[in-house]
């Protein structure tokens, strides 16, 4: 049986110690690491995260709010946790703020326990879960029905949400009929959904392999 994984993370760090830290704290999930802004740009063309965690000081002089906006431009539904012991609190409070913002600042030092705590939050809740959030609250304003198309994407998108915090972390593949009775669709439906999360590299391949199949 394959190792499955809770979720991955794109960690833009050059620090070998910060590293080696991440890599015990963040066992459970796919890492990708790098060491500049640049080759964080480069995986980002290759494959698009859950997750990002960004040094400010980075190798080759580079420094991480300078790529904040360049990689909210290429994956802005990717939450953006920035990590830093030399940010003053002007500069942390800027990372927060406007368009490009990341969701989180935590210092160095890091909190361990933190750190798991906003890892966690910002998968379940940041990125995909504000995008479903801010397209039902458009519905709303827009008095958008039931019927039209716009309504039925979001639910869409909403219900892939859910999934995607049902089946992560787990190393069984799921079961098509159960989760069709859970969120009240058909199976062709449910279907349809995983293959869309392992299209976007949202879900480990091995739990639905199917998809493959379906293009």
């Amino acid at each position: 049986m394959s190792e499955s994984f809770a979720g991955s993370i794109l960690i833009v760090e050059d620090d070998p110690q910060q590293l080696r830290l991440y890599a015990q704290v963040l066992g459970a999930y796919r890492l990708t690491c790098v060491s500049t802004g640049t080759a964080a740009l480069r995986a980002l063309a290759e494959r698009v995260p859950d997750l990002i965690l960004l040094d400010h000081v980075l190798a080759q002089g580079e420094l991480g709010l300078t790529f904040l906006p360049r990689l909210k431009e290429v994956a802005a539904h990717v939450p953006i946790i920035v990590i830093s012991g030399t940010l003053e609190i002007r500069d942390g409070l800027r990372a927060l703020q406007g368009p490009d913002a990341a969701h989180y600042v935590i210092d160095k030092p890091v909190d361990i326990e933190q750190l798991e705590q906003t890892v966690q939050t910002a998968l379940n809740e940041c990125g995909f879960g504000e995008t479903v959030r801010a397209l039902r609250s458009l519905e709303r304003a827009e008095l958008i029905e039931d019927s039209d198309r716009e309504r039925l994407f979001t639910e869409r998108l909403a219900r892939q949400h859910e999934l995607l915090k049902r089946l992560r972390g787990t190393d069984e593949k799921p079961n098509i009929s159960d989760l069709a009775g859970a969120f009240h669709v058909d199976r062709k439906t449910i279907r349809r959904d995983l293959h869309d999360l392992v299209q976007r590299g949202q879900l480990d391949p091995a739990l639905y392999p199917n998809s493959a199949n379906e293009d």
